[in-house]
């Protein structure tokens, strides 16, 4: 089994009678499970499971974990998402027996160390961010939009304003996620365009605030990884309009120590813990989205936030503006204890210098990769930057065709047509995790790519040639999912 494309479904490396594992005999009196479960929920026939040895159950799985990808295998060029290597002593705190093998509903007493956490953890959020109190409780970035939103309505409510401020402005460079949450939150959502720097046209947001506004949700560094130059004057148009400014913290990694979004002029702040603070991201485990305010919105947050009194950390419910609960108990706490490590052990200069050697390394592959694709525009960037396949495209190769290319080299392509406003995008954020010669590697990578573009495009819409899997047909998997091996064998059904 030398090539990982012919590992087998674990059901045709079954063999009848085979087993991996015999329990002792029962030294208790046994029972039919007939006469124990009802019989409508009983099958009508045993379950087809596979039998196989021990060995084979962890050598199928180990093969099969040779397919995957990820931040511990290579280099993870995803713009937008900082996907980033973690540290691993942040993982080997979280399993610290005081903070894994405690209950939410103990009492809190008995839970001091944890809340004396959350409480640390939310001034240093505050402090990054440059605002005033935070909650925990969000379970991701999107998450952390939507409670700010609604925060954003519980600001206008309580000012009797609600009824009337019934738009959220975002730009047309913003993450998906942005107008998805305003529209869930109740909102009509208002586009502002981009300048020709790639910034916010104030212009344009001008004529698109006024009274009706509730807030504008924009990220800075925008999505094109670019910082926003009017961000003072941006606050300043949407302020006196009677809006609030919601900051995304997608783009967090290229701020920290540096500049401060409430310094700018922004009301509520969300983090993505597990993309900025070393919690695992892309399939590694549960995200935490926290959320900043300035201190006109403190009494709006979600209950309970973690307080302090007489020495002793206790959750305060008393808070009669709340929005409520967005989260079952307080948030998704072992990834907080991860973040919590990761900045106690960089402290406030470890911070700055991840996001200046990120933005340093970002550049750094920009300029690299200037002349073989098209940069849309050419200013220095942050943490991230957006090329474009424009050339390429001449010769019918679009960015998809890069990207699948790519998997041929040992990489795993970038973000690819976001944002929007650019053709044929391919967003790359290098984060600060990877060296000077990964990057040359990849730089070369695609140089070689857009020379296979103009002389053998078809290599290029055709790849990737040396993957288990050649390219597939992502359209007809979406419409088409099929990932039961029952659905393939209806012998085998209940």
């Amino acid at each position: 089994m030398n090539n990982p494309s012919e590992v087998p479904l674990i059901f045709e490396m079954s063999s009848p009678g085979r087993r991996g594992y015999e329990y002792p005999d029962c030294d208790v009196p046994s029972e039919k499970v007939t006469d124990l479960i009802p019989s409508r929920f009983l099958r009508k026939k045993a379950a087809d499971l596979p039998e196989l040895s021990e060995s084979e159950v962890v050598r199928h799985f180990t093969q099969l974990s040779r397919l995957n990808y990820g931040v511990d295998v290579g280099f993870y060029p995803l713009g937008s998402c900082t996907m980033k290597y973690n540290p691993k002593i942040n993982e080997d705190v979280a399993k610290f027996a005081g903070f894994q093998r405690i209950h939410p509903y103990q009492g809190e007493e008995t839970v001091q160390g944890a809340l004396k956490l959350m409480y640390e953890l939310e001034k240093y959020l505050c402090e990054i961010a440059g605002l005033y109190r935070a909650t925990m409780q969000p379970a991701a970035g999107a998450h952390g939009e939507l409670t700010g939103l609604m925060i954003i309505r519980a600001f206008h409510r309580d000012r009797g304003e609600n009824h009337k401020r019934q738009e959220i402005i975002v730009p047309d460079s913003a993450h998906g996620t942005n107008p998805a949450s305003a529209a869930m939150c109740g909102y009509r959502v208002v586009e502002v365009k981009s300048n020709p720097r790639g910034g916010v046209d104030v212009f344009n947001l001008r004529k698109i605030t006024g009274p009706q506004t509730a807030g504008l949700m924009l990220t800075n560094p925008n999505t094109l990884g670019l910082f926003e130059e009017d961000i003072v004057e941006i606050a300043h148009i949407v302020h006196q309009a009677g809006g609030l400014l919601y900051y995304d913290g997608a783009n967090m990694n290229a701020n920290l120590g540096i500049s401060r979004p409430g310094d700018m002029g922004f009301d509520i702040v969300h983090y993505n813990l597990h993309k900025t603070f070393a919690a695992p991201h892309g399939g590694g485990g549960p995200g935490s989205g926290p959320i900043a305010v300035t201190e006109e919105l403190e009494d709006f947050l979600p209950v309970p936030l973690v307080s302090m009194k007489d020495n002793s950390y206790y959750l305060d419910y008393d808070r009669p503006k709340s929005i409520g609960k967005v989260k079952s108990f307080y948030g998704n706490f072992l990834v907080m204890v991860k973040a919590y490590a990761y900045i106690r052990s960089l402290g406030a200069q470890g911070l700055r210098e991840v996001s200046e050697i990120a933005v340093l390394n970002a550049n750094y592959l920009m300029r690299q990769l200037q002349k073989d694709y098209h940069l849309p525009f050419d200013r220095s960037c942050k943490h991230e930057f957006v090329l474009s396949a424009k050339k390429q495209k001449a010769k019918g190769v679009r960015a998809l065709d890069i990207a699948k290319r790519l998997l041929d080299y040992g990489f795993h392509p970038p973000t690819i047509y976001f944002p929007l406003v650019v053709e044929e995008a391919l967003m790359v954020e290098p984060t600060e995790t990877e060296s000077k010669e990964t990057l040359d590697r990849f730089g070369e990578a695609m140089r070689e790519i857009a020379l296979e573009a103009m002389e053998n495009p078809e290599i290029l819409k055709e790849a990737p040639h040396h993957t288990p899997l050649r390219r597939l047909d992502e359209v007809k998997a979406v419409k088409e999912l099929d990932v039961n091996w029952y659905k393939r064998n209806p012998s085998s059904a209940m």
